[in-house]
């Protein structure tokens, strides 16, 4: 399992995702099962059934999460091969029509959520010691790659320290 304390990054069309907050406003805990076979149960996941269960369609709970249609398709495909029991059930035509998260599916869900509320629970007291340790004077850097020094000489730019 792989925990990571971060700001999560915004969906692609801005919306933030759904984690479990710790007791520290901004301390975000992201919680991934990878199993011993490369298959990987994590938040994108979860959510994508979350929004299923709550819209009835992969294509409104791919717009509701800022998903593509093709990757949540991908990911409802890779999670109903991942097990051995049906993760989603879609019903074709025009009236009706529509996906549903099965019981199963559903127990997923349960599982996954209780595993975080746990991990944040056992991991409060070190993210504490760990927030208390943090440097007022931190300033996250740009990705942005430095200019070179003489590349901004060249043209006619002071150069920016390094």
């Amino acid at each position: 399992m792989l925990f990571r304390y971060d700001h999560p990054p915004p969906c692609r069309a801005g919306r933030a995702r759904r984690d479990v907050v710790t007791k520290k406003v901004g301390t975000r805990l992201f919680l991934r099962v990878d199993f011993p076979d490369g298959r990987r149960l994590g938040p994108g996941k979860i959510m994508l059934l979350e929004a299923i269960r709550e819209h009835r369609s992969i294509l409104s709970a791919a717009k509701a999460i800022g998903m593509s249609y093709r990757r949540a398709w991908l990911l409802v495909d890779e999670l109903d091969r991942m097990f051995e029991q049906r993760v989603i059930v879609t019903f074709p035509g025009r009236r009706g029509a529509g996906t549903e998260v099965t019981a199963f599916g559903e127990r997923i869900i349960a599982l996954y959520r209780a595993m975080e509320r746990q991990a944040a629970k056992a991991t409060n007291a070190s993210v504490d010691e760990l927030t208390k340790a943090l440097s007022a004077e931190f300033r996250p850097q740009s990705h942005a790659e430095p200019e070179e020094p003489e590349t901004a000489a060249a043209a006619g730019k002071p150069a920016k320290a390094i």
